[in-house]
C-alpha cells in the first residue's frame, strides 16, 4: 500500500490528559466531543477531497479518538512507524494549543525531514508567533486553504526543501503561494500575503465518502471517528458558509474577526442547491442528524427558498440554526421541505440589553414568536441556549435568565409538548483571540489573563477549568462566573426534571454530578492555596484523578440531551460499500492522476 502524501493529525486538547488530573468542567457540555475535544474540524474533510481530487493521497489520524478509546495507545510509537510527505496539524480553536504543539514536536522528533504543516483559526491569528516553534515548518493562513495547500504540496513533490536560502529558486517558488507562513535556511520568518479568500465555496466537496474510502484503504475505521461516539450517535455537518454578517462580541468567527484574521470581506456561500446536495449524498449511507453550519437566511430570502426547493422531501433529521428571529411563513416552508427538522438559538441571555450588547438585537418578543411558529409549523424540538460569562451579565442576571427558561418551559410545554429544551453554559475556556472582546477588552469590560499562544498553552495545564479561563469580566470575577455556571445548571436541570423535558433519574443524576463538581473544585482550590507548586501538588491532584475525570462528562447537563432519535441502522454499511465502489470506479475512468513517490526521508 502506497504511504499518505499528507496525514491530517488531530491533537487532544491537553496532551498528557491521560495522566493529568484536570477538572475540565462543563466546557463541552453542549457539543458532541467530550472535554478533551477530539472532535476534528470539518477542514480537514475538505481539505482531504480537494487534494484528493488533485492526484494526492491524504489520511486523517484522530489521536484524540485514539488516546480516549484506547489508554494503552501510545501516539508517538504509532507516529513512529507511518510515513508521509508531510504532516498537518489543525490549530483551529484555541483549546488545542497544547496538544497540537506537542503532536507537532513528536512528528518532528520521529521524522526530522518531514513537513509540518499548521493550519486553523487560532493558528492564522498566532501565525507569527507559531512559526517560531522549531517543530513547525509551514502555516496557512485563512479560512479557505485547500488551494494554498495544494500549491505548497506540489512544491514538497518536486523537492523542494524545508526551509530554503532565502535568495534561492526554491525561496521564491514558497514566495508565490499565497497565505503560507515559513521559515529559510537561517531560520527567518517569511509572512506571504494574505491573498487567496475564494467568494464562493463551490468549488469545494463535503464529500465524507472519501472518508469512507479511506477507511477501507487503510482499514483504519478507529482514526476515522470525528468524536468519540460518533458511530453511535453519527452526527454530520453540512457547511453553508465561511464567514458571517454578524458581530457578536465575544465571537472569533465573527465578521470583524473573519477580516483581520483571514482577509474575508464578506461571508463566501455555497449555492443552495450544492448544500443540498451535500446532504442528500449523506443521506444516501447515514441516518443521523445533518447539522447545516449557518443561518440559510444569511445569504437572503432566495438563497434560503431554493435549497428548501432543492431539499424537499429529504426526511432524515436536520438541525438548522436562527441568528435573528424569523417570520411564520419560513418555518411553513422548512417544514414542507424537512419534516423532521430541529431549530437550534442560541439567545445567549433573557436580558435585552446583554444581548444586544453580544451583538444579537433581536427583542424576546421578536423570538418569542418565532418558538411558537417553529413549534406550531412542526419542528421536532427547539433547543435554546443560554451562556454565563457576558458583557454587563451579573451573577444575579444568570438567574433570571434561569426563571425566563421557567417561563419559555411554562408557555409553551402545555401546548407543545416537551419539545423546547433549554441550556446553559459558561463562555469557556477562552476568549476567541480575534472577537471585539479579545482585541478591546477593557471596551467591553474584560480582563483578560493570557495573550500569547504559550501563555495559553500553559493555562490548559491548571488544576480547574477556573483556573484556565483566560478573562473575567468587571461584572463577574472568574469564582463568580463558575459559581454561577454551577447554580444556574442545577436549577435548569430541576426545572427540566420537573417539566417532563428530561426523565427524573437523569435529572437526579445530573444533579448528583453538578454537586460533586462543586464539592472537587473546592477541594482543588484548597490544594491550590495550601500547596506550593511543585511535585507535591501535582500529586495531590493526581489522587483526584478518578473523580475528576469522572466529573468532567456531562456536568451541567446530560450530553445526550442534545441527541435526537435516529431509527434504525446508524449507518447504511452496505450502501456506504457501494457508494465507494462506485467512486472508485468513477476515478478510474476519469484516469486519475497517479501521485509521485516520495523522496526519500
Amino acid at each position: 500500500m502506497a504511504a499518505p502524501d499528507l496525514i491530517f493529525l488531530h491533537a487532544p486538547s491537553v496532551y498528557d490528559f491521560r495522566r493529568e488530573a484536570i477538572l475540565f468542567g462543563p466546557v463541552s457540555d453542549l457539543v458532541p466531543s467530550t472535554p478533551v475535544f477530539e472532535m476534528y474540524p470539518i477542514g480537514f474533510t475538505t481539505l482531504a477531497e480537494y487534494l484528493e481530487r488533485h492526484g494526492l493521497r491524504t489520511r486523517i489520524l484522530n489521536l484524540a479518538v485514539r488516546m480516549l478509546d484506547d489508554p494503552d495507545f501510545d501516539p508517538e510509537a504509532y507516529l513512529r512507524h507511518l510515513d508521509a510527505l508531510a504532516f498537518g496539524i489543525d490549530l483551529h480553536w484555541l483549546p488545542h494549543a497544547h496538544g497540537a504543539i506537542e503532536i507537532a514536536r513528536i512528528v518532528k522528533r520521529q521524522h526530522p525531514h518531514r513537513a509540518v504543516i499548521f493550519g486553523g483559526f487560532s493558528a492564522s491569528y498566532f501565525h507569527r508567533e507559531l512559526i517560531t516553534y522549531p517543530a513547525v515548518d509551514f502555516i496557512l493562513r485563512g479560512d479557505s486553504t485547500e488551494y494554498p495547500l495544494l500549491l505548497l504540496m506540489q512544491y514538497l513533490h518536486r523537492g523542494g526543501a524545508l526551509h530554503p536560502a532565502a535568495t534561492s529558486p526554491a525561496a521564491r517558488a514558497l514566495e508565490a503561494i499565497p497565505n503560507l507562513v515559513w521559515k529559510d535556511a537561517e531560520g527567518e520568518a517569511h509572512i506571504n500575503p494574505l491573498t487567496y479568500s475564494p467568494e464562493t465555496l463551490d468549488d469545494l466537496l463535503l464529500d465524507y465518502t472519501h472518508v469512507l474510502r479511506s477507511v477501507v484503504r487503510y482499514r483504519d475505521l478507529a482514526s476515522y471517528k470525528p468524536f468519540r461516539n460518533w458511530l453511535r450517535y453519527p452526527i454530520t455537518a453540512a457547511l453553508s458558509v465561511r464567514g458571517c454578517r454578524y458581530n457578536c462580541v465575544t465571537c472569533g468567527g465573527s465578521a470583524c474577526a473573519f477580516r483581520q484574521i483571514h482577509g474575508r470581506t464578506r461571508p463566501a456561500f455555497r449555492s443552495p442547491e450544492k448544500l443540498a446536495q451535500d446532504i442528500r449524498r449523506i443521506g444516501e449511507y447515514s441516518r443521523g442528524p445533518v447539522f447545516i453550519l449557518g443561518d440559510i437566511r444569511q445569504p437572503g430570502e432566495d438563497y434560503a427558498r431554493r435549497f428548501l426547493e432543492a431539499i424537499a422531501g429529504y426526511d432524515r433529521p436536520v438541525f438548522i440554526e436562527l441568528f435573528d428571529a424569523a417570520p411564520p411563513e419560513f418555518f411553513q416552508q422548512v417544514a414542507r421541505a424537512l419534516p423532521n427538522f430541529t431549530v437550534e438559538i442560541s439567545l445567549e441571555s433573557h436580558a435585552e440589553q446583554v444581548r444586544r450588547a453580544f451583538g444579537r438585537p433581536y427583542t424576546n418578543a421578536a423570538i418569542e414568536a418565532s418558538m411558537e411558529a417553529a413549534l406550531a409549523a412542526g419542528c421536532q424540538r427547539l433547543d435554546i441556549f443560554f451562556m454565563v460569562g457576558l458583557k454587563g451579565q451579573t451573577y444575579d442576571s444568570v438567574m433570571e435568565t434561569v426563571e425566563y427558561a421557567r417561563y419559555l418551559l411554562e408557555r409553551f410545554t402545555p401546548h407543545y409538548g416537551p419539545r423546547l429544551i433549554p441550556f446553559i453554559s459558561p463562555l469557556a475556556p477562552f476568549l476567541d483571540p480575534g472577537s471585539q472582546a479579545f482585541e478591546q477588552p477593557e471596551k467591553h469590560g474584560y480582563r483578560l489573563f493570557a495573550r500569547t499562544l504559550e501563555e495559553h498553552r500553559q493555562r490548559l495545564l491548571a488544576p480547574s477549568w477556573k483556573y484556565v479561563l483566560n478573562y473575567e469580566t468587571i461584572w463577574m470575577n472568574r469564582d463568580q462566573i463558575v459559581e454561577a455556571t454551577y447554580e444556574a445548571g442545577l436549577r435548569l436541570n430541576d426545572l427540566k426534571g420537573t417539566f417532563g423535558v428530561i426523565e427524573p433519574a437523569q435529572a437526579a443524576a445530573t444533579a448528583a454530578r453538578i454537586r460533586r463538581a462543586r464539592q472537587l473544585m473546592a477541594e482543588i482550590d484548597r490544594i491550590v492555596a495550601s500547596t506550593p507548586e511543585g511535585e507535591a501538588r501535582r500529586e495531590a491532584l493526581r489522587a483526584l484523578k478518578a473523580e475528576v475525570d469522572q466529573a468532567n462528562l456531562s456536568t451541567v447537563c446530560d450530553k445526550r440531551e442534545l441527541e435526537v432519535p435516529v431509527r434504525g441502522p446508524r449507518i447504511n454499511l452496505l450502501q456506504a460499500a457501494h457508494t465507494v465502489i462506485a467512486d472508485w470506479w468513477q476515478s478510474r475512468l476519469a484516469g486519475r492522476q497517479v501521485p509521485l513517490r516520495h523522496p526519500p526521508e
